[in-house]
């Protein structure tokens, strides 16, 4: 139809083509204009069916037309909903039809991005060097080791000459575990929760996913003669820790409700029952065990919402007995230690009776002979310098510590000085360690090695991919042991001795009384790309004048002032730190002009018990209130285009922001929410997967009067606004999920149902692969989709 115009127009008169005058009248009566085509219909969503049902508690009622869909048990509604959920992918895939080019797209910028080295760096453990690599073509992982004495200078995991000795003609690489032969035995996939190797290397004792049973599987391998052994056999066990020098094995195993309850104790290699060392039949304790780094004892802990308790074995005798060395009125966070004849015990526990805002350390002898036992601070508080973990090793004591925004690793010789006062830790000169711009979070390693002077830490910032580093404790020295490569031409990836080396002689013994000195003589030793991508910090105020930190992330070359699209993350749950480390995959979205935000409200961590405290329960609302708030003054001060901010929210911070939305629908232009908490005030009443007490502290107790009304009130599901147009949301979940399926599938419906349906703005529900995490194509794939669909919400 075009050629046939273009031809007609073609044998009109040039001249009066070309006559400004008279082009008019050349418009024959026989010239029609082309036909705009119609544009296709929008795709229309699927509507789930409706079968209302009454609820009643504390004298309130309300109508749930979608309980339905969390009938687990009724063959007929899963029908039902198996229907519904196919319905809704290919309603997604309708919708992102549009998109398919610019997800191909994305997934091979996303794809080109992961570090395609998949070795772990060896982690020397005694005489032993310990890493994991993925073979070529191979979709999992090879545990396996190598003698640190035949190869000092450990390079390269990947070629096959770097397991063989030439000189002594000798294989010094031992394959320990193939997960790739795992799969044959746990459904199809190896998903692999515990692994713990004895302190005499000779076992490997590990729990795998059960896929068909739902539950881990706890197998014990013998590392000389790769044989698995027949005992300790067993089922949903949650925690594992080797005593006798290796000779047996204490493991939890968890009730049918996930909860951990039972202790045993297995001797390896003996034909003997297991033994039954703890049962806690009381359904609110729960129970967890851990090895000392020493290994001279194991911490019990047993939590409840009355109380935490602290127990200890003898591992050289485990059948001894338990001894009772601390305890705490309610659930608080403790971790207990053994050096050279002292416990120590980090903890938030109240303190004298009063509630403390930090964690702090104490110590006690072993051997005291007082009951109740006597514990003494080790450190002055110090409002200024909060001390976020600790680690121990034989030489040292080192601390992660925070000021303000600013996170530090120092290092104190061990052993203290005696004395029952505590000390100033500035009084001991500890020795800060050199740490790259804008770190926002910094990780121990497993440093199972107790007798060596050398820690490893993974140190993450929101410019610079995560750094995998180790210092020197006895000499302030430190490696950078691996990086990824995301700028090919300028950065680097260093593995062992070799390539580090020369970081190390660059690097400065250095002691300073204050971390916010210590800096390195090149940035760019650390693949920083704050060169390429500005990271700023923001005070933003809330509603009630509290002071929310905010961070953003954008590119130097990209963005547009004033014009820029955003992305907000937030989370706001269990006092955990939201993760601001750099993610690759959002790269495609800053270098395509975006601003990418975190809003530490309330709730979170990194500001102290109270913070967290102010954003559970019934103080839930401050932390969609700071949200809200942070979202205001991306908008406000022109940091991101009116209209053109977008949320995201992941398991618990799927509930702050759709809350935030339900508040203020109009913010915001676009979200994405992620396996979200979504159906509050249903799954804390009924709940159909296990809750801990950790559940019910965090967002309130239904029973109590008090905190029910609080969960109606931010309960996404329950408080959608009627007749008003929402933004764009995909929700991503999965049936394998801590929040199930039907919490998504739920949330969606009435949405779609109660609010000014506009295809312009649709919601989606997109179902993912179960255990993505495994494959990390598949991983960029989920990115993928999430990044078009933001696109495509900014342009529509």
């Amino acid at each position: 139809m075009l050629r046939h115009l273009l031809t007609t127009v073609r044998h009109r008169s040039t001249t009066a083509l070309y006559n400004h005058h008279h082009r008019h009248l050349y418009r024959s009566a026989s010239y029609k204009h082309p036909k705009t085509p119609t544009p296709p219909s929008p795709p229309k969503p699927p509507k789930a069916p409706q079968k209302p049902q009454t609820f009643t508690f504390h004298d309130v009622t309300w109508e749930d037309p979608y309980s339905w869909m969390s009938s687990l048990q009724d063959k007929v509604a899963m029908r039902h909903m198996d229907m519904y959920m196919e319905q809704e992918e290919k309603y997604t895939e309708a919708v992102m039809s549009d998109t398919e080019r610019l997800q191909t797209k994305l997934q091979s910028e996303m794809a080109s991005r992961l570090d395609f080295d998949l070795s772990t760096p060896p982690l020397r453990w005694g005489p032993w060097l310990y890493y994991r690599r993925v073979e070529e073509g191979k979709q999992y992982p090879v545990l396996c080791r190598r003698l640190a004495s035949l190869n000092e200078e450990f390079i390269s995991h990947k070629s096959p000459s770097a397991g063989f000795d030439f000189t002594s003609g000798k294989r010094i690489e031992q394959k320990l575990l193939d997960y790739n032969q795992e799969v044959e035995r746990f459904g199809g996939y190896a998903y692999e929760e515990l692994s713990e190797i004895s302190p005499d290397h000779k076992f490997l004792a590990y729990t795998m996913y059960d896929k068909d049973n739902d539950y881990f599987k706890l197998s014990v391998r013998n590392l000389n003669s790769g044989a698995l052994c027949s005992k300790p056999n067993a089922n949903r066990v949650s925690n594992l820790a080797w005593v006798k020098d290796g000779q047996a094995l204490l493991y939890v195993i968890t009730d049918e409700n996930r909860r951990p309850h039972r202790i045993y104790c297995s001797m390896i290699g003996s034909t003997e029952e297991d033994v039954l060392l703890l049962e806690e039949q009381d359904e609110t304790v729960y129970v967890n065990i851990r090895h000392t780094k020493d290994f001279h004892f194991v911490t019990v802990n047993t939590f409840s919402p009355t109380s935490s308790k602290v127990l200890l074995i003898n591992a050289a005798d485990p059948f001894s007995g338990m001894t009772l060395v601390w305890e705490s009125e309610g659930i608080v966070h403790c971790i207990l230690d053994h050096h050279q004849g002292y416990l120590y015990l980090f903890t938030d526990a109240a303190k004298d009776g009063q509630v403390v805002d930090s964690h702090y350390l104490l110590r006690s002898p072993v051997d005291c002979p007082s009951n109740p036992r006597i514990w003494e601070s080790v450190f002055v508080d110090d409002q200024d310098l909060v001390i976020e973990d600790v680690d121990f090793c034989n030489s040292h004591l080192v601390l992660i510590t925070r000021e303000g925004r600013n996170f530090g690793i120092c290092s104190v010789a061990l052993p203290l000085p005696g004395g029952k006062q505590a000390v100033h830790l500035r009084e001991l000169n500890p020795q800060f360690l050199p740490l790259p711009k804008h770190v926002c979070k910094i990780s121990p390693g497993p440093n199972y090695d107790f007798y060596s002077t050398t820690m490893r830490f993974t140190i993450s910032s929101p410019v610079m991919p995560d750094a995998v580093v180790d210092y020197d404790l006895s000499n302030g020295k430190w490696n950078i042991i691996q990086q990824q490569n995301i700028l090919h031409e300028r950065t680097r990836i260093l593995y062992g001795t070799a390539l580090s080396s020369a970081i190390a002689e660059k690097s400065t013994n250095v002691k300073n009384s204050s971390m916010n000195d210590v800096k390195s003589e090149d940035d760019n030793l650390w693949n920083d790309l704050s060169e390429f991508y500005a990271c700023e910090h923001y005070d933003v105020s809330s509603y009630d004048g509290t002071v929310v930190p905010l961070t953003i992330v954008y590119s130097c070359k990209n963005r547009k002032d004033k014009q820029s699209p955003g992305l907000l993350h937030g989370h706001g749950a269990f006092g955990e730190i939201l993760v601001k480390q750099w993610r690759s995959e959002l790269k495609s979205l800053l270098d395509r002009g975006w601003i990418v935000a975190y809003a530490d409200v309330r709730g979170g961590g990194g500001s102290g018990k109270k913070w967290h405290h102010d954003g559970r329960g019934t103080k839930k609302q401050n932390s969609i209130r700071d949200y809200i708030s942070c979202a205001k003054y991306l908008v406000e001060k022109e940091i991101v285009q009116e209209n053109k901010l977008a949320a995201w929210g992941y398991s618990a911070g799927g509930l702050l922001v759709a809350s935030a939305i339900n508040c203020c629908p109009e913010l915001f232009r676009a979200a994405v929410l992620k396996v979200p908490f979504l159906d509050a005030t249903n799954t804390l009443l009924y709940p159909i997967l296990p809750l801990t007490a950790v559940d019910y502290e965090e967002f309130g107790y239904p029973g109590d009067i008090d905190d029910f009304h609080a969960i109606r009130k931010f309960s996404p599901y329950d408080n959608i606004q009627k007749d008003a147009l929402y933004p764009s949301v995909l929700v991503s979940s999965s049936f394998n999920t801590r929040f199930g399926v039907w919490e998504a599938a739920k949330w969606v419906a009435r949405v779609r149902q109660q609010t000014i349906y506009d295809p312009k703005h649709p919601i989606l529900l997109n179902l993912m692969t179960d255990i993505v995490e495994e494959n990390r194509y598949l991983q960029c794939k989920e990115s993928a989709l999430e990044t078009a669909f933001l696109l495509k919400a900014m342009e529509s």
